[in-house]
């Protein structure tokens, strides 16, 4: 490490962080989180891996189960080196490596999450006829395309650019493991992941303000218990804009400003102090997306339901007869004693 490097990695330990929030109560958290995604996402990638891919559908969710999974990983990473569990090398590892698969799988949920709405646009809004973008093999390419798009964008540059020695003697932040360049591009790929999450939020209005003219009507026609299930069905698609407003809109109104902070010079210690915590805290609603996207999967994936019911219904069948069999066995010692 030259004098240079030295000096700015001085500069920037001046501004120390409240332990108790880094080291504790995210943690603390994030490991919830973390137990929580483990168990439903496991569940729900068993589930798909019986479910064919015989739609653009189902092929958009087993995506979204696949980066939930992936992020959940780099979730645990995330808790060990935070709270000071692991070493130095672990958190300089969730610097270059973790972190930033961190932020690629929650970009593909966001691009995944547009690409079910606008599914979901011509299901209900143009239900007859399939037009080539809804054809499985379109869906099959597109998100291959969307993996590889943000790996070669937004996590490998970072991976080779965040390349300096951890700093001496201080707490590691991970901007200080950036040289000139990796903090350009860092600044760069946040633009970048900015124009990507508002111009889904963008095709969102646009699908589901027609999608809300459609239920509109059907509730306005429906007269029979048919029809009044067939508009509780259309809109339960809704759910797909809870899950995006509630987990990813507050991280991108505090990540601008937050980045900006670590990128440039900043005059203001209590600034980034504020700046960080409201980070962290919307970060960690981005990555509660981990334990609502099974709410899609139940609500709007019938061959989900339905996989799901079975696998319940045969536990339910197989811990019976295990309690009728253990109550035969003690039957027939009990008979055998007063014999």
């Amino acid at each position: 490490m030259n004098a240079s490097q030295i000096n700015e990695s001085l500069s920037s330990a001046k501004c120390t962080r409240d332990t108790s929030v880094t080291g504790v109560v995210f943690p603390c958290l994030y490991s919830l989180l973390f137990l929580g995604a483990l168990l439903l996402n496991s569940l729900a990638a068993w589930v798909f891996f019986q479910i064919p891919s015989s739609s653009t559908f189902v092929v958009y969710l087993k995506n979204v189960v696949v980066a939930d999974l992936l992020m959940t990983v780099t979730i645990l990473i995330k808790v060990l080196g935070d709270s000071g569990l692991g070493s130095w090398q672990l958190k300089a590892f969730t610097c270059r490596y973790s972190a930033v698969l961190f932020y690629m799988t929650m970009y593909i949920s966001i691009i995944l999450l547009g690409l079910i709405s606008f599914d979901r646009y011509l299901k209900i809004v143009r239900p007859f006829g399939k037009l080539f973008i809804q054809k499985v093999t379109t869906g099959k390419v597109l998100t291959v395309g969307v993996w590889v798009v943000m790996f070669s964008m937004t996590a490998l540059p970072n991976m080779v650019l965040t390349n300096r020695d951890p700093p001496l003697n201080t707490t590691i932040k991970c901007s200080s493991l950036k040289g000139p360049l990796g903090l350009k591009w860092h600044e760069a790929v946040n633009y970048f992941c900015q124009f990507l999450f508002w111009g889904t939020l963008a095709l969102m209005v646009f699908c589901y303000t027609f999608i809300s003219k459609k239920v509109y009507e059907s509730y306005q026609n429906s007269r029979s218990s048919a029809k009044n299930a067939t508009r509780k069905t259309k809109a339960k698609v809704f759910i797909v804009v809870a899950v995006f407003f509630i987990c990813f809109a507050p991280f991108h109104f505090a990540r601008v400003p937050y980045t900006l902070s670590q990128t440039r010079s900043t005059s203001s210690c209590v600034l980034q102090t504020v700046l960080y915590i409201t980070k962290e805290t919307t970060l960690w609603l981005s990555a509660t997306n981990t334990c609502l996207d099974p709410l899609i999967y139940i609500f709007l994936c019938k061959s989900f339901r339905t996989k799901l019911a079975e696998a319940l219904r045969l536990k339910s069948k197989c811990l019976s007869a295990e309690g009728a069999d253990s109550f035969a066995e003690t039957s027939t010692k009990v008979e055998a004693t007063s014999l």
